[in-house]
């Protein structure tokens, strides 16, 4: 009967033995499990995180692309409209700048006219005749 009951300790203790290596393995399992799971938790919030970022940064090149857009037009209309208040500026300019020359041209013609008739007064030979002529 000793041997029995040796036998038997010995297979309860073997036992015994293959359920605590069991319970091992599926703490190692259970713990392996959890850190994928964390894994992928951090994988998934990063990629949301990305996906975040790469909306916003697109939203803020668009708006910035239609801030710029609404600038260069507001350019294009003042430059524009300084143009045509330059060329308005230069044409009154012209105009009155050729009415002074017109008025001065005038004058001189004028002025040429009044000394030709002068000379031809002073050089023509009286109408009546000199008293030693007779």
């Amino acid at each position: 009967m000793k041997l029995a009951i040796v036998t038997m300790t010995v297979i309860v203790t073997a036992a015994l033995a293959a359920f605590g290596q069991e319970g091992a393995v599926e703490n190692v399992k259970h713990g392996a499990k959890k850190a994928g799971q964390t894994i992928k938790n951090g994988v998934e919030t990063a990629g949301e995180k990305t996906k975040e970022a790469a909306e916003t940064v697109g939203q803020k090149t668009k708006e910035t692309a239609q801030t710029v857009g609404e600038k260069t037009k507001e350019t294009a209309k003042t430059v524009g409209r300084k143009t045509k208040e330059t060329a308005q500026t230069v044409g009154q300019k012209t105009k009155e700048t050729a009415k002074t020359v017109h008025g001065k041209s005038k004058k001189a013609v004028n002025k040429a006219k009044a000394e030709t008739s002068d000379q031809q007064s002073t050089n023509q030979a009286p109408n009546t005749p000199a008293p030693t002529d007779r």
